[in-house]
């Protein structure tokens, strides 16, 4: 095994399960909840996700996302570099979070300390789990005896390949975060219009559809998730909820039944679900790269 660890951070979705069987590390982004801080934990120790969620759905609750810290860099980074392990990030796409950004603050702060230590980091382009899905390609690439710079060499090459997509149960979220503006949030949720947002090259959501009804959103993304992965024998679909289970037992159902897949399920987490809200729902699977244009 080469010898250096591999980091992700909270947007990544990735179950506890996932993180210990490739042997990934993440950073903890935080939430803020009426004041009072948080880790961004995806094994939800210090609150359930129905905790989460509720807080999330209830308007008098203010809750909002926050950054990893310098010092949470230094202090996850320290213990493997005094092994003389070296540090592989990668990271939640900047157009979204500043996060990368600190990461390399604390490089500054720290490489001066470790001096013969790589600590490298790459922009993904991505979030939730399609952040996740590279993590854990470059943790088998690692297994496999590649160096960092097959990591970097193939994340920037790959990344994608790696489609997220998915739909919203309301716009208000969106709205709340500055995803959409106050007028499409107010006649969307009017008109019970879904949006289907799916990531383009720089890592922007685009909505490049408008559905009246969850049913008609959820046509639109199995056509997506159809024509990514079409041409292969029994994909992998990764399919996120986040207090969505009917929708993600409808779309699970087709999914392997249509195109042989198989599914794997898990919970959104606190960075994504706090921007999208209860009754989101996120697809991520690996294939043709989306023809989006940026921006969109």
């Amino acid at each position: 095994m080469a010898n250096y660890q591999i980091f992700t951070d909270s947007s990544c979705d990735l179950t506890t399960e996932m993180r210990q069987k490739a042997g990934i590390e993440y950073f903890r982004m935080g939430i803020t909840v009426d004041g009072r801080d948080y880790p961004a934990d995806l094994d939800f120790k210090e609150y359930s996700v129905d905790q989460l969620y509720k807080w999330i759905e209830d308007p008098n609750v203010d809750i909002k996302t926050a950054l990893v810290t310098v010092g949470h860099f230094i202090e996850m980074m320290e213990p493997f570099l005094e092994k003389g392990i070296d540090i592989f990030y990668v990271a939640c796409t900047s157009v979204l979070s500043g996060t990368i950004g600190v990461f390399r603050l604390a490089k500054e702060q720290i490489q001066s300390k470790y001096p013969d230590r790589r600590i490298e980091s790459i922009d993904s382009c991505r979030a939730g789990m399609a952040l996740g899905l590279i993590a854990m390609e470059c943790a088998k690439l690692r297994d496999e005896g590649r160096t960092i710079d097959d990591l970097l060499d193939y994340v920037n090459n790959y990344k994608l390949n790696y489609n997220l997509c998915g739909t919203v149960m309301t716009l208000s979220y969106l709205k709340a975060a500055g995803r959409v503006s106050s007028a499409s949030a107010f006649f969307g949720n009017l008109f019970n219009i879904k949006p289907v947002i799916i990531v383009d090259a720089l890592g922007h959501n685009c909505a490049v559809a408008k559905e009246k009804g969850l049913k008609n959103a959820y046509k639109a993304l199995i056509e997506f998730v159809r024509k990514t992965v079409e041409g292969q024998d029994n994909p992998i679909i990764y399919l996120g909820q986040g207090q969505n289970q009917e929708g993600s037992d409808y779309l699970k159902d087709i999914f392997e039944r249509e195109l042989g897949a198989r599914v794997v399920e898990y919970v959104v987490g606190p960075i994504i679900g706090i921007s999208c809200g209860p009754g989101v729902i996120h697809i991520a699977c690996y294939g043709k790269v989306a023809d989006i244009p940026i921006g969109k």
